[in-house]
């Protein structure tokens, strides 16, 4: 079911968390709320669940506006943080007790609580209590109490954040497995990129209450909207530093750190102010020799070894230094001199007043 906000606004005396929000959830799609702490996120999740009321603005599922409905008439499944188990019911009860409340005879909830378990793969635990459960099995009790509901819209707050690493990993690619055997609208919560990028359908970079940027984990990614999407989005986080636009023989150059490099060719920069920030991955940094026309010299000031790769962090300036991300094959020293060089077609440049990115041809 699609789910729609139309101006929605939400604030604690005079605090305002959500500042008029208009958004569409698809039906059918993973959509991920993403952002730091305190940025609205989960308000929001729990203005959609009903838990919480709106100090303005609609929420329609489909055409329905339920700003009048309770949250047990709003046909949602919430998924918590804290899993919210009742440890005096085994598995069985804990996921069915959904169905008990709504009345369902008692072998017809078996039967559904059985199909959900064999999904899950917590069939041989259905005796079990909380108590007795690793906290991926909880996990997975808790979102097997959601699903046995077949509900319209299915709601998710920070699921896997009470969870290890590697378990956590485990998860990402079983709830979206999940969401796909649902066939439902889900709504997730996470302050964790990776989390984001990896199963959501669309993301929903948020921050202060407003919605930064709404699109595809590529979008946000590869285009984002402004510098605040820029620096939240990507791991090792983007490089950014304060260029002059000027030219060389009739050529528009970017100035970072005293060195002119050649401007991006995908920018319009007729109208574009003289002071920019460009923005640049580490993935899109390379080392380069002292003298390559197209490097910015420095030293190194940090190396750091990530597996596979190995981030060189090269300052180029006081206080101004480039992270580049190379195979872990490539060594420097820490004080000596070297270069880096950036893709021009992975350049990101911003407006250093408004924030907002340049646009592209």
């Amino acid at each position: 079911m699609q789910v729609r906000l139309e101006q929605l606004s939400k604030s604690f005396g005079s605090n305002k968390v959500l500042k008029s929000l208009d958004m569409t959830f698809p039906e059918r799609r993973f959509v991920t709320l993403l952002g730091p702490s305190g940025c609205g996120k989960t308000t929001l999740l729990r203005m959609i669940a009903g838990l919480e009321k709106a100090t303005s603005g609609e929420i329609y599922f489909g055409d329905r506006r339920v700003a009048h409905l309770s949250p047990a008439d709003r046909n949602i499944a919430m998924v918590f943080q804290s899993y919210a188990l009742y440890p005096t019911m085994d598995v069985a009860a804990n996921i069915g007790y959904g169905l008990k409340v709504r009345g369902m005879p008692r072998a017809e909830r078996a039967e559904k609580v059985g199909v959900v378990a064999r999904v899950l793969e917590i069939g041989a635990l259905l005796a079990r209590k909380p108590r007795a459960l690793s906290g991926g099995q909880r996990q997975r009790v808790a979102l097997g109490r959601a699903m046995v509901r077949k509900p319209d819209i299915f709601l998710m707050d920070e699921p896997l954040s009470n969870l290890d690493a590697k378990l956590r990993a485990t998860m990402r690619g079983e709830l979206k497995r999940f969401h796909l055997d649902l066939e439902t609208t889900s709504i997730y919560v996470t302050h964790d990129q990776l989390e984001a990028m990896t199963m959501s359908d669309l993301v929903a970079v948020m921050d202060q209450g407003e919605v930064q940027q709404f699109g595809t984990p590529e979008d946000v990614y590869d285009q984002p909207a402004n510098l605040f999407v820029a620096g939240f989005i990507g791991s090792p986080p983007m490089n950014f530093a304060d260029v002059e636009l000027s030219s060389v023989a009739d050529r528009p150059v970017l100035v970072v750190a005293g060195r002119a490099i050649p401007a991006p060719p995908q920018f319009d920069l007729s109208a574009a102010p003289r002071r920019l920030t460009l923005g640049v991955r580490p993935q899109d940094v390379r080392m380069a020799a002292l003298d390559a026309p197209d490097a910015v010299p420095g030293t190194v000031w940090m190396t750091e070894l990530i597996g596979s790769e190995r981030l060189i962090e090269v300052e180029v300036a006081p206080r101004l230094r480039i992270t580049a991300e190379v195979r872990s094959e490539v060594r420097a020293a820490l004080n000596t001199p070297a270069a880096v060089a950036f893709d021009p077609a992975r350049i990101h440049l911003f407006d250093p007043t408004t924030g907002a990115a340049l646009k592209r041809r």
